[in-house]
């Protein structure tokens, strides 16, 4: 546990709320008892920066929240996990780097889902999470990341995300990003569940550290709509 390696307390902002242990949401609005459950084709690999798993309004675990397939580990620069390794070699899994093409070698650009090649594998989407500047550090400094395709995401809008301000305008929350691989993949009901949990998980946040929230109040409805 990332937790157990800190040698100070971590602080997050609203670090006077009183959070529920799983949400990490201000326990009177706890979303847990609404969370739902779907099985999924793909699978997500969320490799974490550090600090940033402990982050309260860190949005990737909404997706290990919704599909079970979903695994995380500490992005180390030096040396990475032997479990992690064994799950890139894993013959069921199609491993495929999301981050912005400009980055990438030609050779490994995926332009469209038909060319993903999975021939009977399952694609395993990995999801590098952390600021921007990290998050180039870590496609960087990843040797092991180095031999499979990547895939990159063009927004159509901004982030609906008013909890963390991004660096730049076009970029997406976490599970934003996974709700949009899901729709290329033609999984649409998932994408939507995605969305919809995302922005429950929003709204309910700022409830408890916001003086104005600017969610959206109709996502409860619309998760229960998703789930009839």
């Amino acid at each position: 546990m990332r937790l157990a390696r800190s040698t100070k307390a971590f602080t997050a902002r609203g670090g006077r709320v009183q959070r529920c242990d799983q949400c990490r949401i201000d326990r009177q609005f706890c979303i847990c008892t609404l969370r739902p459950s779907a099985p999924s084709n793909a699978a997500f690999l969320l490799l974490y920066y550090d600090d940033e798993v402990l982050k309260p309004s860190n949005s990737g675990r909404l997706i290990a929240d919704l599909f079970s397939d979903t695994f995380a580990y500490i992005w180390q620069r030096t040396e990475a996990e032997p479990a992690l390794l064994a799950l890139l070699k894993d013959p069921i899994w199609r491993p495929i780097v999301v981050f912005p093409q400009e980055y990438a070698t030609p050779e490994r650009e995926l332009c469209q889902p038909e060319a993903l090649n999975l021939a009977g594998r399952r694609p395993l989407f990995i999801l590098l999470d952390g600021s921007w500047r990290e998050a180039k550090k870590m496609f960087r400094k990843s040797p092991y990341l180095d031999g499979f395709p990547v895939w990159s995401v063009t927004p159509e809008a901004p982030s609906r995300y008013q909890v963390r301000k991004a660096a730049k305008e076009v970029q997406l929350a976490t599970a934003e990003v996974a709700a949009m691989l899901l729709s290329e993949l033609g999984e649409t009901a998932n994408s939507a569940l995605l969305h919809a949990w995302f922005d429950l998980f929003s709204y309910r946040y700022q409830m408890g550290v916001k003086r104005v929230n600017r969610g959206d109040a109709g996502a409860e409805a619309r998760l229960a709509a998703l789930r009839q």
